[in-house]
């Protein structure tokens, strides 16, 4: 039997550079950064004053004032995002039958953070928790918030993998519907953790940029002066579909997703392993799932976080799956101008993927003007660029070392 086809009929984006699909897009392509000194806490003790905040989100529109307060901000983010896929893709929640063949799998990777570290606060100055502390925090309240606002009935729950949880989560849907489970999944990520304990605890490993002067400059992928990453927040929700199914009911089809694979460092719980062989065997993986050769993929949005350590490894990475064609690859990494949005990051550059895609057109490495000596592709340094693309890969590395490469199709 021939294995179900999976295509994308939704997208929805909450990011730094813009809170609808076509505004998020637009900045990408002019090199906007979404960059800014940090508005949602005190930075008077921080290291680093910095982050991708998601910017004039009104969270009255996807939950009403009274729940809002039962709920962290990653959950708001993510119905937000949730709500934008649902309605691109002309879904409708009014047959049993669609209610019951639909699915939601996301993937989050700190959780409600935030919501902890006000919550210890009140208690240890002897003030009352709220009953709300557990369900506002643990991760699948996420999907489980969402079912609450669509009746959706098939499989729910939220993949946990760092820094892959987003590109792990959209995985399991294709999964999945391959398996015949359900017929589509509301998939993708989200996250926020834009507070203290996240930015202490991200700084004291020497994980973060400390570039606090110069926000919009501080997230520089391959370039010589990147000194770590910048934390962001975002969401973005896809809706994966069976081809089948999504063409029965007219939903509009933006792209294929036909290959993908998943791998473990077994090396170290944050550092990758130093000659890449983890992500290069994610990568091996999807190109075999997608039956084409390393020649045909044309565009890669790389994980590329900014670190010293993680670009150059995973630039050989790509050059041993790629070998001669890692030269004429076209490679880019919108953390330059978002930040890492941590278990969103694999959902928001899937996005990515598609738009390439649709619009023929790539976004630009942002900051990249000196790139260092072990860092030598086309990584589409501060212009994007308008080009033909058919086949487009995404990466995702997560501490604890585990990968997973996504690779997407032209439809």
């Amino acid at each position: 039997m021939s294995k179900k086809r999976i295509v994308i009929t939704g997208q929805g984006v909450l990011s730094p550079v813009g809170n609808t699909l076509a505004t998020f897009w637009d900045n990408l392509i002019q090199g906007k950064s979404g960059i800014t000194n940090i508005t949602q806490c005190p930075t008077d003790n921080l290291k680093v004053k910095i982050a991708g905040e998601v910017k004039n989100f009104n969270p009255d529109e996807v939950l009403n004032k009274k729940d809002q307060k039962k709920v962290d901000r990653f959950i708001l983010l993510g119905l937000g995002s949730a709500t934008q896929a649902i309605a691109d893709s002309q879904l409708q929640f009014s047959d049993e039958q669609v209610i019951q063949e639909t699915g939601i799998i996301l993937g989050v990777g700190l959780g409600g953070l935030p919501t902890i570290e006000k919550q210890a606060e009140l208690y240890f100055s002897g003030k009352r928790v709220s009953p709300f502390f557990i369900p506002s925090i643990i991760s699948n309240l996420l999907p489980g918030q969402i079912s609450l606002k669509y009746p959706v009935k098939g499989p729910q729950f939220t993949t946990a993998s760092a820094c892959a949880s987003g590109a792990h989560a959209i995985i399991t849907a294709a999964n999945y519907i391959q398996q015949g489970l359900c017929n589509r999944v509301i998939t993708g990520g989200s996250e926020s953790t834009i507070c203290h304990l996240a930015m202490e605890g991200f700084a004291s490993m020497k994980a973060l940029s400390t570039n606090n002067e110069n926000p919009q400059e501080a997230s520089c992928p391959w370039d010589n002066r990147r000194d770590g990453f910048v934390l962001s927040e975002g969401s973005a929700s896809l809706i994966v579909e069976d081809l089948d199914t999504a063409i029965k009911r007219k939903a509009p089809i933006y792209a294929e997703l036909v290959g993908w694979g998943m791998s473990a460092d077994a090396y170290h719980i944050t550092s990758p392993q130093p000659k890449g062989d983890g992500a290069a065997l994610a990568m091996k993986l999807a190109l075999q799932q997608a039956q084409i050769s390393p020649h045909k993929v044309d565009y890669i949005n790389a994980h590329g976080t900014s670190t010293p350590m993680g670009d150059a490894i995973e630039t050989q990475a790509i050059k041993t799956v790629f070998k001669d064609h890692a030269h004429k690859l076209m490679v880019s990494s919108t953390k330059g101008a978002m930040g890492h949005t941590l278990g969103a990051a694999g959902a928001i550059e899937s996005l990515v993927c598609i738009k390439s895609l649709e619009t023929q057109t790539l976004p630009c490495t942002l900051n990249l003007k000196n790139p260092s000596e072990d860092c030598d592709l086309d990584y589409i340094p501060n212009q994007s660029r308008e080009t033909k693309v058919n086949y487009v890969l995404n990466n995702s590395f997560g501490f604890g070392g585990t990968n997973a490469s996504l690779i997407f199709k032209k439809y």
